[in-house]
């Protein structure tokens, strides 16, 4: 039987310090996605001027430019920026791949609290080489750190996970999940904007990040004065005199381990495969409306827009009123959906009813796999467990651009996205044939 969650208050208090921390975090983490084409373009004509640098990031053109040239179809420079900052996203996401199962590690042994403070140290570090980035190694390394330190978006999933018995897990987890939707709608859209002022001649987007800085102070205090610790570092006789007015649940003993239902190797790989295939056509889409609409960046980012929005209210009215595992079987049969219509269309109405199966996919699969893995650990070892499973979605988050984007260009739209659906479908053969219900709902 799992622990007694916390008092409704109190848990809708610390529900609270969740969203509101979660959502300044995301909307930071936002503000610079609209700003990559822009921003590496301004490093690259930077270091133009001095042709007699070896610069990393003349080594690192060069690169992408002998991989570009090893494509059967021609890819026109414009894409040059584009290819630059999906490296720099797949290395992002593999360094959030190892950080994160050790910050998990951290939360378990320390608690939450201690760890996600920590991880704010380290995004406060990052956000501050991006405001002081006056050359690309600076920026470089900004993106560096920020990957391997930040730990929000697991931590606020554990915490969720702590203060929520079964039957609240799947809307608790929908919650977090909205964070996600109404960032992505608002985040980049006021990164853009603040990009068009200037203060500082040397880094034309220090408004920009000074104010994504200006949020992650604000998130931290925020985090210092009001979280408290849901799952304590250790288990003694009487909670912390500082966090007396909240009933969290003690540690689970080795005997209060819950059932298994899913294993967690079954969970991490659907995790992965599905990231895989999900992240590479999420990647190529800004190449495959302009190739078939000519459309401009600022139509691509009303399409992605309306995904995020459609989204966040899908999350808040229907994926935390369904059962995780009916949420990760409509979304990954809705992915299916979208890859081959993506393959196949010729219109702009069918790319919005694509987009439309998009964002049903954005609302329920990675919240019903997370509440699906947070229901088979124990408190003890939940930060851990939850660190893992977001660790295989990174690597696949890693692999999937540069994988999806080399089939893309070497044998066009229609056989990458017929290929992604058919791998898709067998993301819905694996969630359909090996994904079980958690015992509560069962018996429920």
């Amino acid at each position: 039987m799992a622990n007694p969650p916390v008092s409704p208050a109190d848990r809708k208090r610390i529900l609270r310090v969740i969203f509101i921390s979660l959502l300044l975090d995301l909307i930071s983490f936002t503000f610079i996605l609209p700003l990559f084409p822009r921003l590496l373009e301004f490093y690259r004509n930077l270091e133009a001027a001095d042709r007699s640098s070896n610069s990393v990031l003349r080594r690192i053109l060069f690169g992408l430019n002998a991989y570009k040239q090893s494509f059967s179809r021609p890819i026109s420079d414009r894409y040059d920026i584009v290819l630059l900052g999906g490296a720099l996203g797949s290395l992002f996401s593999f360094l959030q791949a190892i950080a994160s199962p050790f910050i998990g590690s951290l939360s378990d042994k320390h608690g939450r609290r201690t760890a996600l403070l920590w991880s704010m140290a380290g995004n406060i570090a990052s956000v501050a080489l991006w405001v002081a980035a006056t050359d690309f190694r600076t920026f470089l390394a900004s993106r560096v750190v920020g990957g391997l330190s930040e730990g929000n978006v697991q931590l606020a999933t554990a915490m969720a996970a702590d203060i929520s018995d079964e039957k609240q897990r799947g809307s608790t987890m929908a919650l977090v999940g909205a964070c996600f939707s109404i960032a992505f709608t608002f985040g980049p859209a006021l990164g853009a904007a603040l990009a068009n002022v200037e203060t500082l001649a040397a880094n034309p987007f220090a408004t920009a990040a000074g104010f994504s800085l200006l949020l992650i102070l604000v998130e931290t205090l925020y985090l210092y004065l009001y979280l408290p610790e849901t799952r304590p570092a250790t288990q003694p006789a009487t909670r912390p005199a500082e966090f007396s007015n909240f009933s969290v649940s003690k540690a689970a003993s080795p005997a209060e381990h819950p059932t298994r239902t899913n294993s967690y190797r079954l969970l991490n790989a659907t995790h992965f495969v599905f990231i895989l295939f999900f992240s590479g056509m999420e990647f190529s889409f800004p190449f495959m409306t302009y190739d078939l609409f000519a459309y401009t960046p600022s139509q691509s980012g009303k399409l992605l827009g309306f995904i995020g929005l459609l989204a966040s209210i899908l999350q808040g009215g229907v994926t935390r009123r369904l059962p995780p595992l009916r949420a990760v079987q409509v979304g990954v049969i809705s992915c299916a959906a979208s890859f081959f219509l993506l393959g196949r269309l010729t219109t702009e109405a069918s790319l919005w009813a694509a987009a439309s199966l998009l964002a049903v996919t954005t609302a329920t699969v990675v919240t019903g796999l997370n509440t699906l893995s947070s229901f088979e650990a124990a408190a003890s070892e939940r930060g851990g467990k939850l660190g893992n499973h977001r660790s295989w979605g990174q690597v696949g988050r890693a692999l999937g651009p540069l994988l999806f984007c080399t089939l893309y260009w070497w044998a066009g739209r229609d056989v990458a996205y017929a290929i992604g659906g058919a791998g898709m479908l067998g993301v819905v053969a694996l969630v359909f044939g090996g994904l079980k219900a958690p015992q509560i709902q069962r018996t429920n």
